[in-house]
Protein backbone atom coordinates (compact mmCIF):
# COMPACT_ATOMS: atom_id res chain seq x y z
CA UNK A 1 0.00 0.00 0.00
CA UNK A 2 0.97 3.31 -0.61
CA UNK A 3 -0.16 6.62 0.94
CA UNK A 4 0.20 10.36 -0.16
CA UNK A 5 -0.32 13.27 1.87
CA UNK A 6 0.71 16.94 0.92
CA UNK A 7 2.76 19.89 2.79
CA UNK A 8 0.78 22.97 3.56
CA UNK A 9 1.15 26.91 3.84
CA UNK A 10 -0.90 29.06 6.48
CA UNK A 11 -2.56 31.81 4.56
CA UNK A 12 -3.54 33.19 7.61
CA UNK A 13 -3.45 32.85 11.51
CA UNK A 14 0.12 32.03 11.09
CA UNK A 15 1.15 31.90 15.32
CA UNK A 16 -2.32 32.01 16.04
CA UNK A 17 -3.75 28.15 16.07
CA UNK A 18 -2.02 27.34 18.98
CA UNK A 19 -3.92 29.91 20.82
CA UNK A 20 -7.01 28.32 20.11
CA UNK A 21 -7.85 31.45 17.02
CA UNK A 22 -8.83 30.03 14.04
CA UNK A 23 -6.67 29.43 11.00
CA UNK A 24 -7.08 29.55 6.75
CA UNK A 25 -4.37 27.19 5.46
CA UNK A 26 -3.79 25.50 2.09
CA UNK A 27 -2.87 22.14 1.44
CA UNK A 28 -0.17 22.41 -1.55
CA UNK A 29 1.00 20.46 -4.53
CA UNK A 30 4.37 19.07 -2.55
CA UNK A 31 3.66 15.85 -0.93
CA UNK A 32 5.35 13.07 0.85
CA UNK A 33 5.15 9.57 0.60
CA UNK A 34 4.94 6.17 2.76
CA UNK A 35 4.43 2.84 0.64
CA UNK A 36 5.13 -0.70 2.85
CA UNK A 37 3.65 -3.78 3.60
CA UNK A 38 2.89 -6.28 6.47
CA UNK A 39 6.29 -8.06 7.91
CA UNK A 40 6.78 -11.75 8.63
CA UNK A 41 7.37 -10.91 12.12
CA UNK A 42 6.88 -7.71 14.79
CA UNK A 43 9.69 -5.25 13.89
CA UNK A 44 8.43 -2.37 12.23
CA UNK A 45 11.42 -1.03 9.69
CA UNK A 46 11.12 2.28 8.05
CA UNK A 47 13.64 3.29 5.31
CA UNK A 48 14.29 7.08 4.58
CA UNK A 49 16.40 7.18 1.45
CA UNK A 50 15.86 11.33 1.27
CA UNK A 51 18.18 11.03 4.40
CA UNK A 52 20.16 8.13 3.89
CA UNK A 53 18.42 6.51 7.33
CA UNK A 54 17.16 3.74 8.22
CA UNK A 55 14.97 3.13 11.41
CA UNK A 56 13.20 -0.12 13.30
CA UNK A 57 11.51 -1.23 15.85
CA UNK A 58 9.53 -3.78 17.61
CA UNK A 59 5.87 -3.63 18.19
CA UNK A 60 6.07 -4.95 21.57
CA UNK A 61 8.85 -2.25 22.77
CA UNK A 62 7.40 1.13 21.76
CA UNK A 63 9.11 2.93 24.17
CA UNK A 64 10.36 6.85 23.04
CA UNK A 65 14.25 7.26 22.62
CA UNK A 66 14.01 10.63 21.40
CA UNK A 67 11.60 13.60 22.38
CA UNK A 68 9.87 13.13 18.42
CA UNK A 69 9.85 9.28 18.11
CA UNK A 70 6.96 9.91 15.80
CA UNK A 71 6.34 6.25 14.35
CA UNK A 72 6.16 4.90 17.53
CA UNK A 73 3.84 7.50 19.10
CA UNK A 74 1.50 6.96 15.79
CA UNK A 75 1.23 3.50 16.57
CA UNK A 76 1.21 3.76 19.98
CA UNK A 77 -2.03 6.32 19.58
CA UNK A 78 -3.57 3.95 17.26
CA UNK A 79 -3.49 1.41 19.17
CA UNK A 80 -5.08 3.62 22.18
CA UNK A 81 -8.16 3.96 19.58
CA UNK A 82 -8.87 0.48 19.33
CA UNK A 83 -6.22 -0.90 16.62
CA UNK A 84 -4.26 -3.76 16.97
CA UNK A 85 -1.07 -5.06 15.16
CA UNK A 86 0.24 -8.49 15.05
CA UNK A 87 2.73 -8.33 12.18
CA UNK A 88 4.88 -5.15 11.67
CA UNK A 89 5.62 -3.52 8.59
CA UNK A 90 8.15 -2.76 6.03
CA UNK A 91 7.92 0.70 4.68
CA UNK A 92 9.99 3.32 2.59
CA UNK A 93 9.21 7.18 3.40
CA UNK A 94 9.89 9.92 0.75
CA UNK A 95 8.86 13.57 0.48
CA UNK A 96 9.15 16.14 -2.10
CA UNK A 97 8.41 18.91 0.53
CA UNK A 98 10.78 20.60 1.83
CA UNK A 99 12.21 19.35 5.19
CA UNK A 100 12.64 21.60 8.44
CA UNK A 101 11.62 24.64 6.63
CA UNK A 102 7.56 25.43 7.71
CA UNK A 103 5.39 23.77 5.37
CA UNK A 104 4.36 20.65 7.40
CA UNK A 105 6.71 17.67 5.68
CA UNK A 106 6.52 15.79 9.77
CA UNK A 107 2.92 16.42 9.80
CA UNK A 108 2.64 15.37 6.45
CA UNK A 109 4.55 12.17 6.95
CA UNK A 110 2.64 11.84 10.14
CA UNK A 111 -0.89 12.08 8.68
CA UNK A 112 0.63 9.42 5.42
CA UNK A 113 1.91 7.36 9.25
CA UNK A 114 -2.00 7.05 10.52
CA UNK A 115 -3.54 6.88 7.45
CA UNK A 116 -1.21 3.95 6.56
CA UNK A 117 -1.51 2.22 9.83
CA UNK A 118 -5.35 2.39 9.98
CA UNK A 119 -5.84 0.47 6.91
CA UNK A 120 -3.23 -2.07 7.42
CA UNK A 121 -4.33 -2.92 11.32
CA UNK A 122 -5.68 -6.75 12.09
CA UNK A 123 -9.27 -4.85 11.75
CA UNK A 124 -8.74 -1.66 9.35
CA UNK A 125 -10.41 0.96 9.99
CA UNK A 126 -12.66 3.51 8.13
CA UNK A 127 -11.55 6.66 9.33
CA UNK A 128 -12.64 9.51 7.78
CA UNK A 129 -9.94 12.80 7.05
CA UNK A 130 -10.88 14.55 10.22
CA UNK A 131 -10.64 11.49 12.37
CA UNK A 132 -7.19 10.97 10.89
CA UNK A 133 -6.38 14.51 11.18
CA UNK A 134 -7.47 14.13 14.80
CA UNK A 135 -5.29 11.17 15.81
CA UNK A 136 -2.26 12.73 13.66
CA UNK A 137 -1.92 15.53 16.10
CA UNK A 138 -2.53 13.56 19.17
CA UNK A 139 0.30 11.36 18.12
CA UNK A 140 2.41 14.31 17.02
CA UNK A 141 1.91 17.57 19.30
CA UNK A 142 -0.22 16.09 22.54
CA UNK A 143 1.97 12.62 23.13
CA UNK A 144 5.16 14.81 23.35
CA UNK A 145 3.69 18.19 24.53
CA UNK A 146 4.38 20.12 21.78
CA UNK A 147 3.45 24.18 21.80
CA UNK A 148 1.91 23.59 17.91
CA UNK A 149 -1.91 23.91 17.04
CA UNK A 150 -3.52 21.29 15.04
CA UNK A 151 -3.38 23.63 11.55
CA UNK A 152 -1.35 21.06 10.09
CA UNK A 153 -2.63 18.02 10.68
CA UNK A 154 -6.05 18.58 9.47
CA UNK A 155 -4.92 20.57 6.54
CA UNK A 156 -2.67 17.96 5.46
CA UNK A 157 -5.36 15.42 5.77
CA UNK A 158 -8.45 17.75 4.33
CA UNK A 159 -6.17 18.61 1.77
CA UNK A 160 -7.54 22.29 -0.58
CA UNK A 161 -8.47 25.51 1.44
CA UNK A 162 -9.58 25.06 5.24
CA UNK A 163 -10.89 27.21 7.41
CA UNK A 164 -10.14 25.90 10.75
CA UNK A 165 -11.68 27.07 14.30
CA UNK A 166 -10.06 25.17 17.37
CA UNK A 167 -12.36 26.93 20.00
CA UNK A 168 -14.97 26.26 21.68
CA UNK A 169 -14.99 23.41 19.57
CA UNK A 170 -13.22 21.65 16.67
CA UNK A 171 -15.05 22.99 13.15
CA UNK A 172 -13.37 23.14 10.04
CA UNK A 173 -15.08 25.06 6.90
CA UNK A 174 -13.85 24.13 3.57
CA UNK A 175 -13.29 27.31 1.30
CA UNK A 176 -13.98 26.59 -2.16
CA UNK A 177 -11.53 29.45 -3.94
CA UNK A 178 -10.05 29.29 -7.18
CA UNK A 179 -6.42 31.20 -6.40
CA UNK A 180 -4.12 29.64 -8.96
CA UNK A 181 -0.28 29.73 -8.19
CA UNK A 182 1.20 30.54 -5.73
CA UNK A 183 5.30 30.52 -5.19
CA UNK A 184 7.00 28.75 -2.39
CA UNK A 185 10.65 29.68 -1.67
CA UNK A 186 12.95 28.17 0.62
CA UNK A 187 15.41 30.54 2.62
CA UNK A 188 17.46 27.45 2.98
CA UNK A 189 18.51 28.51 6.28
CA UNK A 190 17.50 26.62 9.43
CA UNK A 191 15.25 27.28 11.98
CA UNK A 192 14.55 25.96 15.66
CA UNK A 193 10.91 25.48 15.36
CA UNK A 194 10.36 25.08 19.15
CA UNK A 195 11.92 27.49 20.49
CA UNK A 196 10.02 30.13 18.24
CA UNK A 197 7.06 28.68 18.77
CA UNK A 198 7.40 28.25 22.90
CA UNK A 199 8.62 32.27 22.89
CA UNK A 200 5.34 33.97 20.71
CA UNK A 201 3.23 31.15 22.79
CA UNK A 202 4.38 31.57 26.21
CA UNK A 203 4.80 35.18 26.05
CA UNK A 204 1.20 35.87 25.12
CA UNK A 205 -0.40 33.49 27.60
CA UNK A 206 1.75 35.32 29.75
CA UNK A 207 -0.21 38.13 28.66
CA UNK A 208 -3.72 36.70 28.60
CA UNK A 209 -2.63 35.58 32.58
CA UNK A 210 -2.00 39.41 33.71
CA UNK A 211 -5.40 40.57 32.23
CA UNK A 212 -7.62 38.26 33.88
CA UNK A 213 -6.94 40.22 37.04
CA UNK A 214 -9.05 43.18 35.93
CA UNK A 215 -10.78 41.31 32.68
CA UNK A 216 -12.55 38.35 34.32
CA UNK A 217 -13.13 35.54 31.62
CA UNK A 218 -10.58 36.98 28.96
CA UNK A 219 -9.28 34.77 26.61
CA UNK A 220 -7.82 35.27 22.91
CA UNK A 221 -11.15 34.90 21.22
CA UNK A 222 -12.61 37.81 23.57
CA UNK A 223 -9.65 39.99 23.02
CA UNK A 224 -10.32 43.33 21.86
CA UNK A 225 -8.99 46.44 22.00
CA UNK A 226 -11.81 47.88 24.91
CA UNK A 227 -9.96 45.68 27.70
CA UNK A 228 -8.47 46.96 30.48
CA UNK A 229 -4.74 46.93 29.91
CA UNK A 230 -3.24 48.90 32.76
CA UNK A 231 -1.20 45.29 33.53
CA UNK A 232 0.88 45.38 30.17
CA UNK A 233 3.59 47.15 29.36
CA UNK A 234 4.29 48.88 26.00
CA UNK A 235 6.20 45.38 24.54
CA UNK A 236 3.41 43.34 25.64
CA UNK A 237 0.63 45.88 24.25
CA UNK A 238 2.23 45.79 20.87
CA UNK A 239 2.23 41.84 20.90
CA UNK A 240 -1.64 41.78 21.81
CA UNK A 241 -2.53 44.49 19.41
CA UNK A 242 -0.44 42.80 16.94
CA UNK A 243 -2.96 39.58 17.94
CA UNK A 244 -5.57 41.16 17.40
CA UNK A 245 -4.28 42.74 14.29
CA UNK A 246 -4.23 39.19 12.74
CA UNK A 247 -7.67 37.75 13.87
CA UNK A 248 -9.32 41.06 11.91
CA UNK A 249 -6.97 40.20 8.37
CA UNK A 250 -8.43 36.66 8.87
CA UNK A 251 -11.61 38.00 9.16
CA UNK A 252 -11.08 40.39 6.33
CA UNK A 253 -9.71 37.49 3.94
CA UNK A 254 -12.70 34.82 5.00
CA UNK A 255 -15.41 37.33 3.34
CA UNK A 256 -13.05 37.93 0.24
CA UNK A 257 -12.61 34.05 -0.30
CA UNK A 258 -16.00 33.32 0.13
CA UNK A 259 -17.29 35.66 -2.48
CA UNK A 260 -18.11 34.04 -6.10
CA UNK A 261 -15.62 37.08 -7.48
CA UNK A 262 -12.61 37.38 -5.51
CA UNK A 263 -10.41 40.31 -5.94
CA UNK A 264 -7.02 38.62 -6.15
CA UNK A 265 -5.03 41.65 -5.04
CA UNK A 266 -7.19 42.64 -2.09
CA UNK A 267 -5.87 38.85 -1.00
CA UNK A 268 -2.28 39.57 -2.39
CA UNK A 269 -2.33 42.80 0.04
CA UNK A 270 -4.06 40.78 3.35
CA UNK A 271 -0.77 38.18 2.72
CA UNK A 272 1.44 41.48 3.31
CA UNK A 273 -0.45 42.97 6.24
CA UNK A 274 -0.31 39.87 7.69
CA UNK A 275 3.48 39.16 7.29
CA UNK A 276 4.15 43.06 8.70
CA UNK A 277 2.83 41.86 12.14
CA UNK A 278 4.68 38.63 12.12
CA UNK A 279 7.80 40.85 11.08
CA UNK A 280 7.54 43.94 12.54
CA UNK A 281 5.62 42.96 16.50
CA UNK A 282 6.42 38.59 16.58
CA UNK A 283 9.83 39.39 14.66
CA UNK A 284 10.33 35.84 13.32
CA UNK A 285 11.44 37.31 9.78
CA UNK A 286 14.99 37.41 8.54
CA UNK A 287 17.06 39.47 6.42
CA UNK A 288 17.24 36.74 3.74
CA UNK A 289 13.64 35.86 3.76
CA UNK A 290 12.36 40.08 3.15
CA UNK A 291 15.38 40.12 0.55
CA UNK A 292 13.78 37.47 -1.10
CA UNK A 293 9.60 38.68 -0.54
CA UNK A 294 11.10 42.07 -1.86
CA UNK A 295 12.20 40.43 -4.98
CA UNK A 296 9.11 38.73 -5.46
CA UNK A 297 6.71 41.56 -5.02
CA UNK A 298 9.40 43.47 -7.49
CA UNK A 299 8.80 40.46 -10.25
CA UNK A 300 5.01 40.69 -10.05
CA UNK A 301 3.28 38.57 -7.50
CA UNK A 302 0.31 40.25 -5.72
CA UNK A 303 1.92 39.46 -1.88
CA UNK A 304 3.45 37.27 0.53
CA UNK A 305 4.19 36.12 4.00
CA UNK A 306 7.03 34.26 6.23
CA UNK A 307 5.47 30.30 6.36
CA UNK A 308 5.66 28.94 9.81
CA UNK A 309 7.44 29.15 12.97
CA UNK A 310 10.03 32.02 11.00
CA UNK A 311 13.15 32.22 12.07
CA UNK A 312 14.42 31.10 8.70
CA UNK A 313 12.46 27.96 6.55
CA UNK A 314 10.25 29.40 4.30
CA UNK A 315 7.81 32.35 2.73
CA UNK A 316 5.51 31.91 -0.05
CA UNK A 317 4.17 34.56 -2.61
CA UNK A 318 0.54 34.83 -4.26
CA UNK A 319 1.99 34.90 -7.89
CA UNK A 320 -1.38 34.06 -10.61
CA UNK A 321 0.13 35.84 -13.13
CA UNK A 322 3.70 35.57 -14.38
CA UNK A 323 4.77 32.65 -12.01
CA UNK A 324 7.61 31.77 -13.75
CA UNK A 325 9.45 35.49 -13.60
CA UNK A 326 8.26 35.57 -9.62
CA UNK A 327 9.90 32.17 -9.13
CA UNK A 328 13.34 33.24 -11.30
CA UNK A 329 12.93 36.53 -8.75
CA UNK A 330 13.29 34.08 -5.81
CA UNK A 331 16.29 31.86 -6.77
CA UNK A 332 18.26 34.99 -7.79
CA UNK A 333 17.88 36.28 -4.29
CA UNK A 334 19.36 33.34 -2.98
CA UNK A 335 16.45 31.35 -2.33
CA UNK A 336 14.65 27.97 -3.90
CA UNK A 337 11.54 28.15 -5.43
CA UNK A 338 8.84 25.82 -6.17
CA UNK A 339 5.64 26.37 -7.87
CA UNK A 340 2.35 25.44 -5.92
CA UNK A 341 -1.00 25.15 -6.35
CA UNK A 342 -3.87 24.04 -4.02
CA UNK A 343 -3.50 19.85 -3.95
CA UNK A 344 -6.11 16.74 -2.63
CA UNK A 345 -5.42 15.91 1.21
CA UNK A 346 -4.17 12.27 2.13
CA UNK A 347 -4.81 9.69 0.33
CA UNK A 348 -4.42 6.28 -1.43
CA UNK A 349 -2.24 6.10 -4.23
CA UNK A 350 -2.61 2.33 -4.53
Amino acid sequence: MEISTPGRICLFGEHQDYLGLPIIAMAISLRSYIKGDKATNKQVTIRKPDLDHTESFFLDDLEYDNPRDYFKSGIKVCMNEGLSFSHGFNCEVSSKIPIQSGTSSSSAIMVSWIHFLCKMADQPAEWDLNKIAEIAYKAETLEFDEPGGMMDQYTTSIGGFIHLESQPNIKVEKINAKLGTFILGDSLEPKDTMRILSRCKDSRLEIIKKLEFRNPGIDFNSCDANHDLTNLDKDEKELYFGTIKNKEILNEALLELNKDMIDHKIIGKLLNDHHSVLRDILQISTEKIEGMLEAALNAGAFGGKINGSGGGGCMFVYAPENPERVAAAIDNAGGKSYLIQSDLGTKIEK
